[in-house]
């Protein structure tokens, strides 16, 4: 049997099929976080969720997107509220340059057992990958989780 991999997706991932798909990436990362959703559905992959997310989206001022975004995030096994280890784990990522609410993330992903973390925002992956010993997770594209996690073990 295979083993069900962890994965936390970072808002801007939720937020890509509303982006514009005239892009060729846009369009790619797109497909990419669908072929997520439906590999969570399925019960192939394991979505972790937090309070972050939820504070972000509750902040959406397009109310159709919101209510996407709402819909996806249910599909959550579990959400990961913010606590006093969520936030010392978050402050330390800060100093290394990792924007505020991008830090929570971070924390809530790794206390959540995420053992990927989901972003398009490419500064993040960035950041991330020259910090990389100080990371319980991964830190990919949606192109990259679903050609490393999805296809390989397909």
């Amino acid at each position: 049997m295979k083993r069900r991999v962890n994965v936390y997706l970072d808002t801007s991932v939720y937020n890509r099929p509303f982006d514009d798909q005239g892009q060729t990436r846009i369009r790619l990362e797109t497909e990419a976080f669908l072929s997520i959703i439906e590999k969570a559905i399925s019960g192939a992959i394991t979505i972790i969720g937090s309070s972050a997310l939820l504070y972000e989206n509750s902040r959406n001022p397009f109310a159709e997107r919101k209510e996407r975004v709402s819909s996806y995030l249910n599909i959550a096994a579990t959400v990961i509220m913010t606590n006093d280890i969520v936030k010392k784990k978050a402050i330390s990522l800060e100093r290394l340059g990792i924007d505020p609410i991008d830090a929570v993330h971070l924390a809530c992903a790794e206390a959540g057992g995420a053992e990927y973390f989901v972003t398009c925002d490419d500064n993040i992956i960035r950041k991330t990958k020259r910090n990389q010993a100080i990371f319980k997770l991964a830190v990919c594209s949606p192109l990259a989780f679903v050609l490393e996690e999805v296809f390989e073990n397909a």
